[in-house]
């Protein structure tokens, strides 16, 4: 049955790369998942069709114009149309955005270098923080009673320095990761582990409580109002003209903040993709690379592993504080709830999905988790509570959908799912849903030597977990 199946999916690859027919599949689905969607926005199977449309194009056999003309349709044309129409599929491609930007840094430091990082959401609240403090009131209530805001209370730094502390979070980020590195170059696997859990929670704490005796972060309350970057009358009005016929409706300055955001996330996201495309064919990936592998062998080769350990911190950082700050503006409101361990683990879960060490692997799992978590999870939650609004019942067994409790929504199970797939994945597919070809190549070599490929998350040469520590113990 499996190589009835496996064959018929090779047929229809080879079929669907003939001649012209990837071009026509593309354009062909690509309109039609934005028919679905621009007429059923609130539509789960619509949204589904256009997401895959938008990423077959990767998977085909076309030319390299052709794909990235498509690309830059569907980013910077199709998407803002749709999210004008429908606010709450924009929230969810601004979300795969920045959580994509997060796993791409995670992915150098876990994928590349074979660091396990537990506390990577704390280069996010970095750049957060950054922005949150010298974009707000902040600067002039340190002083202040935390939670009060004195009447007619300025804010620190014009709006549009916004564009600046994007820059100035990479650099930020990056200086912490510098930090975090340089306790940590002396200990491996369960024991890098736990220090940078550690670190994590130093800064959330940090960011909870230093609102005592000056109030740089006003504790667990957060700070609020954060100012977004300005858009003026003449440019809203200007792309209203352009929206509102595709729209069908004027298009609000909220909405507009939206597409902006989504823009730059985008832009970050690419730059992102564009860095570590360049590093892992460099000679500093094939050194990380040869860290992961083996790092006593690397550093007899002369690679000098500390400082190559170092900057994988620092460059992992660097995109978490650039999306920081994007977030802190975005979300005109921070505190320190939103990085919590669970936000690490789930960027660590989106890495671990989508394929260790792979680009598009890594983006295809931030999809996939966020996709999951805020569309259909919710939208299936969202639905059981119309059916316990409604009399309807099951006639078989005479149950009426208004009796089934709250607490058995989907939305409140995230975590139970995640689980289950992350345990799926190991067990059936270890290298995850888009391996590296050096990844596959591994994980083949060590099941045809009979080894439990389990052993493998961490370093490629299962020098991960406690086996490894019994032999390097003395580095801790």
């Amino acid at each position: 049955m499996k190589i009835d199946i496996r064959d018929a999916l090779r047929k229809a690859a080879v079929y669907a790369n003939k001649g012209k027919a990837p071009y026509i599949l593309s354009l062909a689905l690509l309109a039609l998942g934005f028919i679905l969607v621009y007429l059923s926005p609130r539509s789960i199977p619509a949204f589904l069709v256009f997401a895959t449309a938008a990423a077959l194009p990767y998977f085909l056999e076309m030319r390299k114009p052709v794909k990235l003309a498509l690309a830059v349709l569907v980013a910077v044309v199709l998407v803002p149309i749709l999210g004008a129409r429908n606010i709450f599929y924009l929230e969810v491609i601004f979300q795969i955005a920045v959580f994509s930007a997060l796993a791409l840094g995670l992915n150098i430091v876990v994928g590349f270098s074979g660091l396990l990082n537990f506390g990577y959401m704390a280069f996010y609240a970095v750049g957060a923080y950054l922005w949150a403090f010298f974009g707000s009131q902040q600067p002039f209530l340190l002083k202040a009673i935390p939670g009060t805001v004195p009447p007619g209370t300025p804010f620190f730094m014009a709006a549009d320095w916004f564009y600046l502390f994007i820059f100035l979070g990479i650099i930020v980020a990056a200086v912490v990761g510098l930090i975090l590195g340089l306790p940590v170059l002396r200990v491996r696997g369960d024991y890098l582990a736990i220090i940078t859990l550690g670190f994590g929670e130093i800064v959330r704490q940090l960011a909870n409580n230093l609102d005592k005796p000056v109030n740089l972060t006003n504790g667990p309350q957060g700070i609020t109002p954060i100012q977004r970057p300005t858009l003026g009358p003449e440019t809203v009005k200007f792309f209203n003209s352009i929206f509102e016929p595709l729209v069908g409706r004027p298009v609000t300055v909220n909405q507009f903040y939206n597409i902006l955001f989504y823009l730059i996330a985008l832009v970050v996201v690419i730059a992102a993709v564009i860095i570590t495309y360049r590093l892992d064919d460099s000679k500093v990936g094939r050194a990380w690379t040869a860290i992961r592998e083996d790092e006593l062998a690397a550093s007899a080769m002369g690679i000098p592993a500390n400082k190559l350990k170092l900057g994988a911190f620092a460059v992992g950082a660097s995109f978490a504080g650039a999306m920081g700050v994007l977030f802190a503006a975005s979300r005109t409101f921070v505190s320190p709830e939103s990085f919590n361990f669970l936000q690490s683990v789930s960027v660590l879960t989106m890495v671990i999905l989508g394929g260790i060490g792979s680009i598009q692997g890594v983006i295809i799992g931030a999809s996939v988790v966020i996709i999951l978590n805020l569309q259909v999870l919710q939208s299936f939650s969202l639905f059981l509570s119309r059916l316990r609004q409604s009399d309807a019942y099951i006639p078989i067994i005479n149950f009426y959908w208004r009796d089934l409790s709250n607490q058995l929504d989907p939305s409140k199970y995230q975590r139970l799912v995640f689980g289950i797939i992350l345990i799926l994945m190991m067990i059936y597919r270890p290298a995850g849903i888009f391996p590296a070809a050096r990844r596959k190549r591994e994980l083949k070599a060590h099941t045809q030597d009979g080894t439990n490929t389990g052993a493998l998350f961490i370093n490629g040469n299962g020098n991960g977990g406690a086996a490894s520590e019994t032999k390097e113990g003395d580095h801790a």
